[in-house]
Order: C-alpha cells, then sequence, then structure tokens
C-alpha cells in the first residue's frame, strides 16, 4: 500500500498547512463552481443546450443541464492544487475523471449511446483498479470469503465502479438529492479519514472540494430563475470519486504492519462504506429487481425509483431531498454506532432499513387510503 509523504509545512500565516488545503479547497472550489454556473446557464440558453422533459422527468420545462462542467472545472482544479499528492500517488485517477467528464458531456449535449458510456466506465474502472491498484481484495469474512484472487478483485472492483456511478446517476433525478446525498457522503468520508490519520489528508481535502463544489451547485439547482442540472457529465464524476473514496476507505483496513498486524481493525468496514451509500445502492436494487419482475428491461427508463414513491406524497422536491439525506444520515449512524455486532447482521440491518425507507412512501399511502 502507498504511502503519503505528508510534511505539514509547520505553519503557513500561523495556520497548519493541512487546515489552510482545507480551507483554500472549499472556498476555491465553492467560488470557481458559484461564478462559472451563471456563465454556462447563459451560453446553454444561446445555443439551446437544454434537458427536455419526458416520461421520467419531474420537471416540466427545457432546463440547462451542464452544470457538470463547472463541477468538473471546480474539483479537478482545487483539488489539482491542495490534494496534488492523490494525482501522483494515484496517476491514472485525473486521467479517468477526463474520460468521464467527456462522455457524459457528449451524453449531454448530443445523447450517447449506453453502450459507448458503458465501455467508457469499464475504461475509467480499469485504469484505476489495474494502473493504480485501487481495488477490492477481501470480502473481510463476508459469506465466509476473505482475500480474494487477484483476477476476481479485479472484475469485482470493476462492477462496482460502474454499478455505483449508475446508482448515483440514477438518484439525480429531482432537485437537491444527488447533491446532497454526495455531500453528505463525503462528510461521513472526512470523519472516517480524519479518525485513521495523517495518511488520509489528502482524500479529506478531496472531500472538502466535493462538498464546495457542490454546495454552490446546490444554490442554483434550487432556483426558480438560474436552475440548471448537473446532468451525467457531473453525476458521472461525483459517482465515480464516491466509489473511488469508498474502495480506498476499505484498503485501510488491509494495510499491514512490520510484523503482518493489520494497522486498523475493523471486520465490518465492507457494511460501512454500503451504509454511507446505501441510497443510490439500495434503490438501483429495487428499481432494476422491479422492472426484471414486470419482464422489462433493467435498464428501461421508469418511474419507480425511491424518490418518485416520496413525490407522490405530496412533497415538495426539497422536502424529498431532506427526507432522503436524513434517511440516509440515520443509515449511517446506525452503523456506526452497531460496527462491533457480527458483520452479517449488521449487514441485514442496513439493507433492511435501505428498504423500508425506499417502500415507506408505499406504505403511508395505503394506510391514508385505508382511513378515508
Amino acid at each position: 500500500m502507498e504511502n503519503f509523504d505528508i510534511r505539514l509545512i509547520k505553519t503557513v500565516l500561523g495556520v497548519d498547512s493541512f487546515y489552510l488545503k482545507c480551507i483554500v479547497g472549499f472556498v476555491g472550489s465553492f467560488l470557481l463552481t458559484f461564478l462559472t454556473i451563471p456563465k454556462i446557464i447563459r451560453v446553454s440558453y444561446k445555443k439551446n443546450l437544454m434537458a427536455l422533459p419526458g416520461d421520467r422527468s419531474s420537471h416540466i420545462k427545457r432546463t440547462p443541464n451542464l452544470g457538470g462542467i463547472s463541477i468538473f472545472y471546480s474539483i479537478t482544479i482545487m483539488s489539482s492544487i491542495c490534494a496534488y499528492e492523490l494525482f501522483s500517488a494515484y496517476i491514472f485517477l485525473f486521467s479517468a475523471i477526463i474520460i468521464l467528464f467527456f462522455i457524459g458531456l457528449m451524453d449531454d449535449i448530443l445523447v450517447v449511446a449506453p453502450d459507448k458510456k458503458f465501455y467508457a466506465q469499464i475504461a475509467t474502472a480499469l485504469m484505476i483498479s489495474i494502473g493504480s491498484n485501487v481495488r477490492i481484495g477481501n470480502f473481510f469474512g463476508i459469506l465466509g470469503i476473505e482475500l480474494l484472487p487477484y483476477w476476481f478483485s479485479i472484475l469485482f472492483t470493476v462492477f462496482v465502479f460502474i454499478l455505483l456511478i449508475n446508482a448515483y446517476n440514477l438518484i439525480d433525478g429531482i432537485d437537491g438529492l444527488a447533491s446532497g446525498v454526495a455531500i453528505l457522503v463525503s462528510i461521513a468520508f472526512i470523519w472516517t479519514f480524519w479518525r485513521l490519520g495523517e495518511i488520509n489528508y489528502p482524500m479529506i481535502v478531496l472531500c472538502l472540494t466535493i462538498i464546495g463544489s457542490l454546495s454552490a451547485f446546490l444554490i442554483f439547482n434550487f432556483s426558480k430563475k438560474y436552475k440548471i442540472f448537473m446532468g451525467d457529465t457531473g453525476s458521472m464524476i461525483i459517482g465515480f470519486l464516491l466509489s473511488f473514496m469508498g474502495i480506498k476507505f476499505l484498503n485501510l483496513f488491509l494495510l499491514l504492519s512490520s510484523s503482518g498486524i493489520p494497522i486498523y481493525h475493523l471486520q465490518s468496514a465492507p457494511v460501512i462504506v454500503i451504509a454511507i451509500l446505501i441510497i443510490p445502492i439500495i434503490d438501483t436494487l429495487c428499481v432494476f429487481s422491479i422492472r426484471i419482475y414486470k419482464r422489462k428491461s433493467p435498464f428501461a427508463a421508469d418511474r419507480n425509483h425511491m424518490h418518485h414513491r416520496y413525490l407522490h406524497l405530496n412533497l415538495n422536491h426539497k422536502q424529498v431531498s431532506l427526507i432522503m439525506v436524513l434517511e440516509n444520515a440515520f443509515v449511517i449512524t446506525v452503523a456506526y454506532l452497531f460496527r462491533h455486532i457480527n458483520i452479517h447482521f449488521l449487514l441485514i440491518i442496513i439493507i433492511s432499513l435501505g428498504l423500508i425507507f425506499s417502500f415507506l412512501p408505499i406504505l403511508i399511502l395505503k394506510l391514508n387510503k385505508y382511513k378515508l
């Protein structure tokens, strides 16, 4: 496992250099996104680069959908300045982001065939898993499986990347949900990385650049006059980075001391990651299961997503997004509080909570109908 030579440059202007990087990364990312989105909106209207309402959409008018350009711009610039150690340690990280940016941009402007997006996602997952050795190499005892063969760990890592990138893309259906979930996930990773020491400081800075960019994006995403969507450009990049951080978190518990003893020990680490990403994971599993049950393609567009069910309760986008983010936060809290119990029992608890929150709106509607 790689080692970062993190020498905190004692102090800069009286502030520890790590904290300075955190502040500059967050503020810089926020400002870059906040200042560039109005220009992207202006160009979108001039060139008629809009997302059109459709059967699957929860919006009723044409809206600019190139917010991902600003998200990409701010995160890559600020992370390369304030968390440059990541790009030297993981030499394919920046290249993978670039590929996803261009394939996402082409899809937002011209509409790209699903198979081409799929190939791009496979390529980026292979680059980061093989080229940068960021892979899932251990199941931590789930189903009695621990160390994975190298070839299988690569295949499984590619599968996880593709699943999470698309899962995050699928929840980007209403205002604030994808951004709110990503901000919460980044905060959860900041907490876990912080507790595990200085080796993770660049990851913390990366999380802060994501939070800064998405916080500025939310201002426009919720705006009625200057509304914009992140589009596939933004959702694929953020989904990829969240997947990267989740796998990096798992790898921390595979670090061994010189005597071969794990430096950190938390058998439930995979379940913690599932809990952190529970909303996109459970939504994707439920949607795909419903489509297969109805003998439809798992990739066919419909309105069976978790956020659609909450909208049926006559809630607006802000309310639904807030509820789902709070549900995600609750699941994370439960996973953290019970992290030392049996891994299989904890996994059952986390998946059960995800399913309960996913189908809760249907239960509420049925109860209200019964009362009437």
